[in-house]
């Protein structure tokens, strides 16, 4: 039996997602293979992890390729991200909380250059004049993700319905960011 690598991740995200204690038993019985198969792709928990981190990667810079950050104001670009987000947002929400990622000098660069797109988005919207500028572009990234991530979880346990996830990220994100007018 051929075992598809990228199936078997994205069982991983999903379960891990929802219980980031899960242990390689765990993850190999939700993909419907053995722990010595499921060794045998992944040496071990980091391995893993680490191989989640190259698709999440690759998913979110897919996300922002497809929301089109440069079109429009910042802020339809940001409803935009979101969207395009929401199908990975729990890998994101998963991989954003996970310590070993972001420890040590082994920092993915993948990070570095997400971050800097979507900090340039927020960074346009400021210089447009559509958002406010006492907020870092760096802190406006941090606060999607978060964002993202938090929401995710609450879907998964069935405290926010699925349905509301764009909209209520960005009505909270865009609420606090936008630029008011004074009057």
């Amino acid at each position: 039996m051929t075992v598809d690598r990228d199936q078997v991740l994205r069982t991983a995200a999903a379960l891990l997602s929802r219980k980031s204690t899960a242990t390689m038993d765990e993850v190999a019985k939700a993909a419907g293979i053995g722990r010595a198969t499921l060794h045998r792709h992944f040496a071990g928990r980091d391995a893993l992890v680490k191989a989640l981190e190259d698709l999440g990667i690759r998913e979110f810079e897919a996300a922002i390729d497809a929301a089109q950050l440069d079109e429009g104001g910042a802020s339809d670009a940001v409803r935009r991200l979101i969207a395009e987000t929401e199908p990975g947002a729990g890998l994101l929400a998963f991989l954003v909380t996970e310590n070993q990622l972001f420890e040590g000098e082994q920092v993915n660069e993948g990070w570095a250059r997400l971050d800097a797109r979507v900090s340039a988005l927020f960074r346009r919207g400021q210089e447009e004049g559509e958002f406010r500028i006492d907020l870092s572009p760096a802190w406006l990234t941090e606060a999607l993700y978060g964002l993202i991530g938090t929401c995710a979880w609450a879907v998964q346990d069935g405290r926010v319905a699925a349905k509301d996830f764009q909209y209520m990220i960005a009505e909270l994100l865009l609420g606090g960011a936008r630029r008011s007018v004074e009057k």
